[in-house]
């Protein structure tokens, strides 16, 4: 007998929702997608993202009562974005509408709090900055005071749906509290918060690890959609969604998502303390921490002149590698990971052809991979066991062949990666496994594995000695 788990993604631009059974296999999804303004990057209707989430519900039921068994439906979870907060009433009706956590505006906020933190509470999370749900509280209450006594709760994106499924909005997950100051190490609120920050202590929610179920869904919802009172269950961020959408929920599995950035994720037994801050910490629902880093470098260059001629271009690509060609395809100014340096800028050799250079920007990326788990072993102790990837970057045969070359490791090209999903699997593990680990290890699957060549591993291996001579000779790593 199959059982099926509901996973919910709340992104920037839409709602993604999926069903799974218990092997992983999707069954059905539906999508919804909501216009991104210059407006909406800072500032989002709460109640929109229900409205589409409940637009994909339906569909799904739909799809549901002609093919499988409601009473096979156990659980659902939800993910959104990290980072991204809204005041609620003592109705549970938003004050405001959703904080973004791409909205810029709470910076000197996001200082303020960096600064608290490191002096009254160092040893948590300090790495406070815009984006941080923290910093966006104090930013409001500095903003609207007019509407401070009005407040009951401050929940973040992926609470208020699971709110508006189950009813409860007084608890998070860990992975989404940690930017709001939230200790995962001693699992408590710390006293500086309310302390020397202009935030009430009972405004904060009760922390549970992600895959904790914490209700069921409403009678009203189930009535709606005709589906039964399932559990719903503590959800997760989406990076943290993703990562475990992957299949990288052991100690010593990473995951790299290459998409506009390079994002690193995985997980070690002890907490990785990094003194400069180019990484952090999440709390594995086992207790396991799971570290992550991203760079301002990834596959964003591809849109400068490469888009309209990818196959001709991986093609020539692989023809031409290992290039011996040092290249650094930063767009932007200043690096975040794997070392910090504002002053660090994109380079890349003159005089070359095109060819040349997006196979010499593909092992560009790879050195920096590759830096950033050396990084990841010397500061945690603990061996990358394996590398699975996703993102746009793992669609190409050429780079991935790149990669495992340059990292001398095997990398697998997960087949199904997205927030949505792994807010299933998050679901299912709460309902139906006894663990995270479990669940994932049931769930996903690996579309290929792609293997060192080994012609390739003793050039990459100097080629990546003199990609990190190139970025100390510039003062961007010391």
């Amino acid at each position: 007998m199959n059982s099926y788990f509901l996973g919910i993604d709340v992104g920037t631009q839409g709602v993604r929702v999926v069903l799974l059974d218990q092997t992983g296999k999707a069954r059905s999804h539906a999508e919804k997608v909501f216009p991104l303004t210059s407006e909406s990057r800072q500032e989002q209707s709460p109640l929109v993202w229900w409205d589409c989430c409940l637009h994909c519900l339906h569909e799904l039921a739909d799809f549901i009562k002609g093919n499988i068994e409601i009473s096979d439906i156990r659980a659902v979870s939800v993910t959104s974005t990290s980072g991204t907060v809204i005041p609620l009433d003592e109705n549970n009706i938003p004050v405001h509408d959703a904080l973004m956590y791409s909205d810029p505006r709470s910076a000197e906020e996001g200082k303020m709090c960096r600064q608290v933190a490191e002096t009254f509470h160092p040893e948590g999370y300090t790495g406070f900055n815009a984006s941080s749900g923290l910093s966006k509280i104090v930013w409001f209450v500095n903003h609207f005071p007019e509407k401070i006594d009005r407040i009951k709760t401050w929940v973040h994106a992926t609470d208020f749906l699971i709110g508006k499924l189950s009813g409860n909005y007084r608890t998070t997950d860990f992975t989404n509290a940690l930017k709001t100051g939230f200790d995962v190490g001693t699992a408590t609120w710390p006293a500086y918060i309310f302390q020397h920050l202009p935030l009430k202590k009972e405004w904060l929610q009760e922390v549970v690890p992600s895959g904790t179920v914490i209700g069921s869904l409403l009678p009203e919802i189930s009535a709606l959609l005709q589906i039964p009172e399932i559990k719903v269950v503590a959800g997760m961020t989406d990076g943290c969604a993703s990562q475990v959408a992957s299949g990288a929920v052991s100690p010593g599995d990473w995951n790299t998502t290459i998409g506009t950035t390079l994002v690193v994720k995985g997980v070690t037994t002890r907490e990785i303390r990094d003194p400069l801050g180019r990484l952090y910490c999440h709390r594995h629902p086992e207790g396991y921490w799971m570290p992550g880093g991203a760079s301002n470098t990834g596959a964003d260059w591809i849109s400068n002149g490469f888009q309209e001629e990818l196959t001709v271009l991986n093609e020539a690509a692989r023809q031409l590698i290992p290039t011996s060609l040092l290249a650094y395809p930063l767009m932007q100014a200043g690096e975040r990971f794997p070392f910090i340096s504002p002053e660090a800028r994109g380079f890349a050799p003159e005089d070359i052809d095109k060819n040349q250079l997006f196979a010499a920007n593909m092992e560009g990326v790879a050195y920096m991979e590759r830096l950033s788990y050396e990084l990841i072993e010397q500061l945690s102790g603990e061996q990358v066991n394996a590398v699975y990837t996703a993102g746009g970057a793992s669609n190409s045969e050429t780079w991935l062949t790149i990669r495992a070359s340059v990292l001398n490791k095997p990398v697998y090209k997960c087949r199904q990666v997205t927030g949505a999903a792994g807010a299933a699997i998050v679901a299912a593990s709460g309902s139906y496994f006894k663990t995270l680990t479990e669940a994932a290890k049931a769930m996903t699957s690996v579309e290929k594995v792609v293997q060192p060549v080994p012609e390739l591993v003793a050039p990459y291996q100097a080629g990546y000695e003199l990609f990190i001579e190139a970025l100390r000779d510039r003062k961007y790593l010391n």
